[in-house]
């Protein structure tokens, strides 16, 4: 593998392992063990396996393998570690990098499930989190203690799509003695590389955009190879949040187009924010790309594009966002989001709907707030679908 290879390149090339019988495709290897020619070999193996000798597949699996080889190719990372979901390398990432009596800092703007690990699992073990506006690097220096070990930020919140500067953040963790994760899924490996921007760990939930079709569940965190072939593999292998072959499968048949479908969909996700800017129906529309978010020059900085997803807040609060989603015919309701097929969810009342009035409003998410991830679909198809559920919601309000 070259080192000047594009990283479009990579995604379709890094990794491979091919059998004995030159697949052009990676093969499945639908297999939860391994056999030795001998006891001796086995001994050997549990002492110290080579990178092409496995035990177990909850440990590693060859097709596992070469997706985490070529994810860490894309991103830039000495290592990754596959995981059955998003979720699982998050909690994965986090428990290996704390004990208790460690401290966290965290951006106040996260998923739901992110939330709950860090206030309910995380805390009832003993760990302290600090939550504050990720935005403010006042903030984040303010927070820091001697036990401080991680802080933990999404380059892009979700669902009202914070950008924090992920170089400052880093600078003030490592001045600390912690370590920054950062949860990329919002910005893709193709838009943003946290790495090479200071941060220590990513983690990405691959049945996001990696997958790109809603077909499978699956997570990575990449990092540093000491990190990820040490504290973090020994907790995964034993916990079991291991990555299924098949899925691993999917996964790098995806990344295969990722970088092609995430341009063009944060192409579309451009021109509807330009479509969409001061319509009267809205009170915000929230696209990093565009000159009117408030992050807008350090997002520009930062990533190649404004992403694939956008926010609409619309005036009507619940009733307007209802009507709203039930006007459209292309956009599909669901939570999931990085898909080819345009998705769009109600987070006051979906992924974030345990949390409290207060709690929700303090994170800017309003019940007239709709999150829309932007697929393949041709852009002007979008753009009508958009704008015409967006005058029928304000007539039904209006009579």
């Amino acid at each position: 593998m070259s080192n000047t290879w594009n990283p479009r390149t990579l995604a379709v090339h890094a990794g491979t392992r091919r059998s004995q019988y030159s697949e052009t495709s990676e093969a499945i290897f639908l297999t939860q063990g391994f056999v030795y020619p001998t006891a001796e070999a086995a001994e050997a193996r549990f002492i110290k396996s080579g990178p092409d000798e496995f035990i177990y597949a909850r440990y590693g699996n060859p097709t596992v393998a070469m997706f985490e080889d070529r994810i860490a190719a894309l991103e830039g990372a000495e290592a990754a570690f596959a995981t059955a979901s998003g979720m699982a390398a998050v909690n994965g990432a986090l428990f290996s990098l704390v004990k208790a009596g460690d401290h966290i800092v965290s951006s106040r703007a996260l998923f739901g499930s992110c939330l709950f690990v860090l206030e309910n699992v995380l805390m009832n073990f003993g760990v302290d989190v600090t939550f504050i506006d990720g935005t403010d690097l006042d903030a984040w220096r303010a927070a820091m203690r001697p036990n401080t070990k991680v802080c933990f930020l999404e380059a892009l919140s979700n669902p009202t799509l914070e950008v924090i500067d992920i170089a400052g953040v880093a600078e003030i963790a490592h001045q600390g003695g912690a370590q920054l994760v950062v949860d990329n899924v919002f910005a893709t490996p193709v838009l943003q590389r946290s790495l090479a921007l200071g941060a220590d760990v990513v983690v990405y939930s691959a049945t996001k955009h990696i997958d790109g079709q809603g077909r499978c569940l699956g997570g990575v965190v990449l990092g540093r190879r000491e990190f990820v072939r040490g504290a973090l593999e020994t907790y995964l292998k034993h916990t079991g949040g291991a990555l299924s072959p098949f899925n691993a499968w999917v996964m790098l048949k995806g990344l295969e187009t990722l970088d092609l479908r995430v341009r063009a969909q944060a192409a579309t996700a451009t021109q509807l924010a330009t479509a969409l800017a001061g319509h009267p129906s809205l009170a915000r529309m929230i696209y990093p790309g565009h000159a009117s978010h408030p992050h807008f020059a350090l997002a520009s900085q930062q990533m190649q594009a404004g992403g694939t997803v956008l926010s609409l807040d619309l005036k009507g609060g619940k009733a307007a966002a209802f009507a709203f989603l039930n006007a459209l015919e292309i956009v599909l309701i669901s939570n999931n989001l990085g898909d080819s097929k345009s998705l769009v969810t109600h987070p006051a009342t979906t992924t974030h709907q345990r949390l409290s009035p207060e709690a929700r409003s303090a994170l800017g998410i309003t019940d007239g707030l709709v999150r829309i991830s932007i697929g393949l679909e041709f852009a002007d198809d979008l753009q009508a679908d958009i704008l015409n559920a967006l005058n029928f919601a304000n007539s039904s309000l209006n009579g």
